[in-house]
């Protein structure tokens, strides 16, 4: 038996408004204001990310080997990669390793606008 239900993730950031807005562009859902400070995505299936202001935020350095690399990431399952990546740098992302190994390794990896790594990954 489970101990808890998952509700969210929250995302640390210095703009939510920002980077909610990034995420629904992406994923698709509705974007509600708690404040200035805190918003949530409510995703179409479901689940559910947050987004809360953090004073002095400094994004992850992607990758690192001394053990201070990511802080998080997500994974998105994409049907088109290509066609993905294209409207994820078009939305604002940065590529930070797009070498799939000719579609061999399955995903590809960016920075939101606030620096946070995710990936896309083929279906």
């Amino acid at each position: 038996m489970a101990i808890a239900k998952y509700s969210l993730v929250a995302v640390d950031c210095p703009d939510p408004r920002a980077l909610a807005g990034f995420y629904a562009a992406v994923l698709g859902g509705d974007v509600k204001k708690d404040s200035e400070d805190w918003y949530d995505l409510y995703l179409p299936d479901g689940p559910r990310l947050a987004f809360q202001r953090a004073p002095g935020h400094r994004p992850p350095d992607w990758p690192r080997a001394d053990g201070d690399s990511q802080q998080m990431h997500l994974d998105f399952d994409v049907p088109d990669i290509e066609a993905a990546q294209t409207q994820v740098l078009a939305l604002g992302a940065t590529p930070l390793d797009l070498d799939d190994e000719d579609g061999k390794r399955g995903f590809r990896v960016y920075a939101d606008p606030a620096g946070h790594p995710f990936c896309l990954c083929r279906a």
